[in-house]
């Protein structure tokens, strides 16, 4: 034993040693760092996207790994995708030293002491807070991450980690927009659409959230209109749009409300523009209707219309801070998401819900900041940007 120790402080350099005279302490030979707690072995930095500050975020290699919480999993990201809000936070609503990103996939690595429905090396996806400014290590851009377990569902096996990366902001907001929000009737799988049908417009219906939301009011039971650029229409088409408007045209809005005979009562937009709140409010039936977008419209131009709004970020049901705006704790908001991340879970596993496309770029981390320029300057359509971690 003594042997095959001194043989292996021999291999090492005289800098590296704490030497000893008395040969019965012979550990004290062995380099220090032999002796350090296995736990001291844990990194405790990782490579991240941070923001730096507005209009600027970078790659940093020295982002503390975050801690568990009593109802969290820590996850080893392996994809991860891009949204609006990402770019958005960084010019925004900087806050220096925050994670971005909030749409994931990867594998539970510790859970939480208040967790039951996940455990080590589930294969997961959902959603975190991004862009944080409350708790600045939630973001989902970063080699381990903690997100809420409660609104994290098991990937279903006919997904890959590429694809169920897309869904967090999406699924996330379809349930607030859709049935919070519009008080859509429960999705069901054996929903039937005819003449008779309520009609929908999912403004916006190439996004990420559009697609999502076509099929979910789609099995809803409702005829649902859709506006794109004309290069999508089929995909719209494929997911179960019954028409499909060009929201180029200077007409747009009155063909919508001829399409409906005047009928649309319900508006889900996913763009939240000047123009899409004009065209929108053209669309809406002349009786009146309900609108809701997802970022804050203050004035609706019709007073007939009940104008309201969806922010994912409540889903989590905690205290958070936008803009200098306080959003309370809402359990009901988290209770929702618990049952609408579980309806969602078994329609993708049943293939009656498709992920939007995914455009899995190379680089990881690396290129993240890239893709999100791409974003924010409107060079992607149709599809949903994803990393490999």
């Amino acid at each position: 034993m003594f042997e095959s120790v001194f043989r292996h402080i021999k291999r090492r350099t005289i800098s590296h040693l704490e030497y000893s005279c008395n040969p019965f302490q012979f550990v004290k030979f062995i380099p220090r760092h032999i002796f350090i707690k296995a736990s001291s072995y844990t990194m405790s930095v990782q490579r991240a996207i941070q923001i730096q500050r507005p209009k600027v975020a970078k790659l940093v290699t020295d982002a503390p790994i975050p801690s568990i919480r009593d109802d969290y999993v820590k996850v080893k990201t392996v994809a991860v995708a891009l949204n609006p809000t990402d770019w958005k936070h960084i010019d925004f609503l900087a806050t220096e030293g925050a994670i971005v990103g909030c749409d994931y996939s990867g594998i539970v690595e510790e859970v939480g002491s208040a967790v039951t429905n996940l455990k080590v090396g589930d294969k997961v996806a959902g959603f975190v807070h991004g862009s944080n400014g409350d708790n600045i290590e939630d973001g989902a851009f970063a080699e381990h991450i903690v997100a809420k377990a409660a609104i994290q569902i098991k990937i279903p096996d006919n997904i890959s980690f590429e694809e169920a990366s897309t869904l967090g902001v999406g699924i996330t907001t379809v349930g607030q927009g859709l049935y919070q929000s519009l008080e859509l009737p429960w999705p069901s799988t054996t929903s039937i659409t005819t003449d008779k049908s309520p009609a929908i417009l999912i403004y916006g219906g190439s996004t990420a959230t559009g697609t999502l939301a076509i099929q979910f009011a789609k099995l809803s039971g409702f005829k649902v209109l859709a506006t794109a650029s004309p290069h999508n229409f089929n995909l719209l088409r494929s997911l179960g749009a019954d028409e499909v408007f060009d929201y180029h045209s200077p007409t747009v809005g009155a063909e919508i409300r001829a399409a409906t005979n005047d009928r649309l009562a319900h508006v889900f937009d996913c763009i939240a523009s000047e123009s899409s709140v004009a065209i929108s409010a053209e669309a809406i039936s002349s009786t009146g209707g309900a609108y809701s977008s997802l970022l804050l419209v203050k004035e609706f131009p019709r007073a007939d219309v009940e104008n309201k709004r969806t922010l994912a970020y409540t889903g989590i049901g905690e205290t958070f801070h936008k803009g200098g705006t306080e959003f309370p704790a809402d359990q009901s908001h988290l209770d929702f998401q618990v049952k609408f991340w579980e309806l969602s879970r078994e329609l993708l596993a049943q293939g009656k819900v498709k992920v939007h496309p995914p455009e899995v770029r190379e680089g990881g981390l690396e290129k993240i900041l890239e893709g999100a320029e791409d974003l924010k300057h409107n060079r992607v359509s149709g599809v949903k940007l994803v990393y490999r971690v």
